[in-house]
């Protein structure tokens, strides 16, 4: 282990060499804003650029493919009925495609560890850096700890006579192993994982159609039957149009939860090589993988189950729950359910692997600004913030809280806390790319400068900063109207945003911070930068890899 105070200043790690420092003009000319430097000695001398382009663009993937995706969408079928589900996802997938955009100009202009987080600062205020930043490691110290528990229960499927507990230790010393690795041993495991669960999703909706269109022997077709009877739309606690409107928002509110990790792939940006335009190209294919996925996936469900099946009502937590395995165990396919546990709980342990990753960088950068304890830019040899991964895995332990049920109760109450906090993180990062845009504007700096950027992000951007926001105020609609209020339901939907503001406010009074000038927005030193230090071009994919490279290049 070493000390990242104990190297010296050559710029190299690892053998990789590192483009000089950057920094924002000097503090006396931005009173507030006297530690905004964002390329930072720390990340340049400490840490190794081990990610490739393939695992950036698949861990956008998997975070978009998770356990909403295998067990959820019975549930949003129950809610609006196919048509309803089908435009709920398909609009949260166009937020999602449209916050990928935007992160990508902004990372592209500025590959640093902690992505937006860092982004924040140096676009808007260090304080809205600051609570984004922690409100992210709250929300994974809590979310490892949430994806193990639904670890046991899966595996408790196979085996319910084993005590739970082995199920625990195991998953956290394996999350805690690949933590520890080099951080290409991370995007390897992420990257297979990924493939695992493109290649099932793929398999799922193959054999949804074949079931649905009569290729089972002794199965009727079913095509769109569904749709017809019970009907494409669900009433959802109003009646006619009205209710059919409540629950396509209920489901586009759910689904969000569905996307939460696609933001985390440009985390580890100081670790991925030629980020400038890994980071982006993995950003770009992130819209048609969620389209074809989700919105396929949606669109089989819709037809293989109705939406009055009362199994679609179960809480098991497990395979049993998935309408993949409904609609398959009715055409005489049991064995469906064991391969879709599997899938579930790779998955689920993907989800930990990747909150520790993005919970792990982003306390790094929170101390590379000064607003977490410095002992925390420690790192191994190998270039990993090890005391950042030891903090992490001693909050793994509150999975153990699972055990006991009224200490479940306490632990899930805490996990609401962070429920909307997907929500805050996108809005951020719609946030940091309006404003880009609009200091480009202020300074007269033609947009085609930036090293990447996509005309129609001027308009998406906006209108999904403002869909976001509406759908954060309206999230917990439900709980509002008569007889359907829920205490766990309010703080899950609601007590997060004043904690957020209060954290927001406390720091700009103590820390006497100010929000940034559009014209002090120091671009032009970020554009000088990319230009004197061009990165080399990715090799074009030849033959097989090319053929096999269609899933990530």
């Amino acid at each position: 282990m070493m000390d990242s105070d104990d190297l010296d200043n050559s710029g190299k790690h690892s053998g990789i060499t590192v483009s000089p420092t950057w920094s924002t003009p000097s503090p006396e000319h931005l009173p507030g804003h006297e530690n905004t430097d964002l390329l930072t000695t720390h990340e340049h001398r400490d840490l190794t650029r081990g990610l490739h382009q393939r695992h950036i663009s698949l861990i956008a993937i998997a975070g978009a493919i998770g356990t909403g995706l295998f067990l959820g969408l019975g549930s949003a079928i129950q809610t609006a009925g196919p048509a309803g589900a089908l435009l709920g996802y398909a609009t949260v997938g166009l937020v999602v495609c449209t916050v990928q955009f935007a992160l990508g100009e902004v990372t592209a202009l500025l590959p640093v560890t902690g992505s937006f987080v860092r982004h924040a600062e140096f676009l808007v205020d260090p304080a809205m850096g600051f609570v984004v930043g922690w409100n992210i490691v709250y929300g994974n110290w809590l979310s490892i700890p949430a994806e193990i528990s639904a670890i046991c229960v899966l595996f408790q499927y196979w085996l319910p006579d084993l005590n739970p507990a082995v199920w625990i230790v195991l998953t956290i010393v394996l999350t805690f192993v690949v933590g520890m690795a080099l951080v290409r041993v991370y995007g390897e495991v992420e990257f297979w994982f990924a493939l695992l669960k493109i290649v099932f999703i793929v398999f799922l909706i193959i054999l949804g159609l074949v079931i649905s269109l009569g290729g089972v022997p002794g199965v009727p077709r079913k095509g769109f039957q569904y749709w017809h009877k019970p009907g494409a739309f669900v009433e959802h606690i109003g009646t006619g149009d009205w209710g059919h409107f409540l629950g396509y928002w209920a489901v586009m509110s759910s689904a969000v939860f569905s996307f939460a990790g696609t933001e985390s792939l440009a985390m580890a940006a100081a670790e991925t090589r030629n980020p400038r335009q890994a980071v982006p190209a993995a950003c770009k294919r992130v819209f048609w993988r969620v389209l074809v996925f989700y919105i396929l996936a949606v669109l089989v469900v819709g037809m293989l189950v109705p939406s009055t099946d009362r199994r679609l009502n179960g809480w098991s937590g497990t395979a049993t729950q998935s309408p993949f395995v409904i609609a398959a165990g009715d055409a005489g396919i049991p064995a469906i359910a064991s391969v879709v546990n599997a899938v579930v709980i790779t998955s689920a342990w993907s989800s930990s692997n990747q909150a520790l990753l993005s919970g792990t960088r982003v306390l790094y950068s929170l101390a590379l600004k000064g607003q977490a304890p410095k002992v925390l830019l420690r790192t191994t040899a190998w270039g990993i913030p090890y005391v950042c991964v030891l903090v992490q895995t001693a909050f793994m332990f509150l999975a153990f809280m699972s055990l006991s049920n009224g200490a479940l109760t306490v632990f899930w109450w805490f996990v609401d806390l962070t429920a909307c906090g997907v929500l805050i993180s996108w809005i951020s990062i719609l946030v940091n790319h309006q404003r880009l845009i609009m200091a480009m504007k202020k300074q007269k700096i033609p947009l085609s400068e930036l090293p990447w950027h996509t005309g129609w992000t001027r308009f998406s951007t906006p209108a999904a900063l403002v869909l976001s926001v509406i759908i954060l105020l309206t999230g917990g609609y439900p709980v509002f109207t008569k007889g359907n209020w829920s205490t766990s339901g309010f703080v899950s939907s609601y007590l997060d945003i004043p904690l957020v503001l209060l954290a927001f406010g406390l720091w700009k009074f103590f820390n006497k911070t100010s929000f940034m000038k559009l014209e002090d927005v120091p671009l032009r030193e970020a554009l000088d930068d990319y230009l004197e230090n061009p990165e080399e071009k990715e090799p074009a994919s030849k033959g097989w890899r090319k053929v096999v490279g269609i899933l990530w290049d």
